[in-house]
């Protein structure tokens, strides 16, 4: 599992990490801890990577939904 999941997961419910060791039990309370702290020693370049993603899902998006949507309302999927 990716720091940065780890992390989203926290922002988007407000989990503690307690409550994301549960969620993820696979993951040591030692781990989480581990991974948010190298988040906060690290988040401009975590954040940067994190935008850079997201900007490349839109791109792509954009670049290939036009092509899909005919598709998909044939199909009845959209």
């Amino acid at each position: 599992m990716k720091v940065l999941e780890l992390v989203l997961s926290q922002k988007a419910y407000g989990w503690s990490p307690e409550e994301l060791h549960f969620q993820y039990p696979h993951l040591s309370l030692g781990q989480i801890h581990s991974a948010l702290a190298y988040y906060w020693d690290h988040r401009d370049e975590l954040e940067a990577a994190m935008l850079e993603s997201v900007r490349f899902a839109d791109e792509m998006r954009s670049r290939y939904e036009s092509s899909l949507q005919p598709v998909l309302r044939a199909k009845v999927l959209l």
